[in-house]
């Protein structure tokens, strides 16, 4: 029963507080600290995120501006630019990724009998990566290109609710297809990817896991064709084919029969070629799943432009790492909030109330009345309608 608490700590009734605890002990994350703990770093961070603040000095003046409603919010010692600076660059990131990833799983759970929207059981996920542009003089360890530096999320998106199952932070040097070694693949699930995963080595790998795959041909694929089937052309197909690789190294890489369909998006006529390893779904269907894909697009996309990643409060791995991870938390962490709580607004609508209210004392529920759509469909909205879970 409310009970006359901030929405803050509302919200935070959905952390994992003893899971936290946990992965704090784990890693030695209070050795020798005095009075800024590490949940109090991960409530000053999640205020930054759902506040949108700007800089360190942002959310201290912030903070402090509603300094005698901090306790009842949760927090247990004054938060100091300097000293949150310190915590970030210091204390260990995995604590933030281990909770994050406990988040996604519980979050994960929730959104699991949610409808994919088409008639498929069977587990998919979106494979992509996105790069935060850096300062090459501020993140020297990151370099990117020869004058600016930059990070690469690379998550492994569940495509039902759309939440992050994996995620891996690295310099922007990284390949992409080097993200494959790190992907536990699940038998039976389909793993939808670009064309920048080509890498049949490791795409053997997961055919071996007793996984699927569903990529993007690149033009210069050397092939021979073992068998047709038939297609419906007027569903934009053209070809459904049996191949197997004959170049000079690709055949040793992968031995395997493979699948090759031809298709012709109706809405913008461009020609895409696919390769799977599944040879029992309708073509078609093999098609719907890579326009799925798009949604991880989307959730790159939402993130940028509704937390705050865009700019660090730290300029060190650790300090970059912990920001990230702490802003997917606190977007899994709302997201598990609309299902528990059975919300019918967005989350985009929700992240924006949160922004306003997050010190006062109403009962979180009541700030989402009804269906309410009270916010302009703007055209940000309308490309975040996937995102509406």
């Amino acid at each position: 029963m409310y009970q006359g608490r901030t929405v803050f700590s509302q919200v935070m009734d959905f952390f994992p507080r003893r899971q936290f605890r946990d992965c704090v002990d784990l890693y030695g994350g209070e050795h020798r600290v005095k009075s800024f703990s590490c949940l109090d770093q991960f409530y000053s961070m999640a205020f930054a995120q759902l506040t949108s603040r700007e800089s360190l000095r942002d959310i201290e003046a912030c903070l402090r501006a509603v300094g005698p409603k901090l306790y009842h919010a949760g927090f247990k010692a004054k938060v100091a630019r300097t000293t949150l600076a310190k915590a970030n660059e210091q204390r260990d990131w995995r604590i933030y990724r281990d909770t994050g990833l406990q988040l996604i799983e519980q979050g994960r759970a929730l959104y699991a009998g949610d409808s994919l929207g088409m008639n498929l059981k069977r587990a998919v996920y979106a494979l992509d990566s996105t790069v935060v542009d850096l300062c090459l003089s501020l993140f020297p360890w990151a370099q990117h290109r020869r004058h600016k530096s930059a990070v690469k999320i690379h998550t492994q998106l569940d495509l039902r609710g759309a939440i992050p199952s994996f995620l891996c932070i690295t310099g922007g040097q990284i390949h992409d297809v080097h993200f494959l070694d790190q992907v536990a693949f699940e038998a039976g699930a389909f793993y939808v990817m670009d064309k920048g995963y080509t890498d049949f080595g490791r795409l053997y790998h997961l055919h071996q896991q007793q996984s699927f795959f569903v990529i993007r041909a690149k033009k210069n694929l050397v092939f021979s064709r073992v068998g047709s089937r038939e297609v419906d052309k007027r569903q934009g197909l053209r070809s459904d084919q049996t191949i197997r690789l004959i170049g000079a190294k690709t055949r040793d890489l992968y031995p395997e029969r493979l699948r090759r369909i031809h298709y012709i998006d109706p809405e913008s006529g461009r020609h895409f070629f696919f390769l799977t390893n599944n040879f029992t779904l309708a073509p078609r269907t093999i098609a719907r799943l890579y326009k799925f894909r798009w949604q991880v697009e989307l959730f790159f996309k939402w993130i940028k432009q509704h937390l705050h990643i865009k700019a660090f409060y730290g300029t060190t791995p650790n300090a970059v790492k912990t920001q990230v991870w702490i802003a997917v938390s606190v977007y899994t962490l709302v997201a598990i909030l609309k299902k528990q709580l059975d919300l019918d607004a967005s989350l985009y609508e929700i992240l924006q109330v949160l922004g306003l209210v997050l010190f006062e004392k109403t009962p979180l529920k009541t700030l989402f009345p009804g269906n309410s759509r009270s916010f302009s469909e703007g055209a940000i909205h309308n490309q975040l309608q996937l995102f509406d879970l």
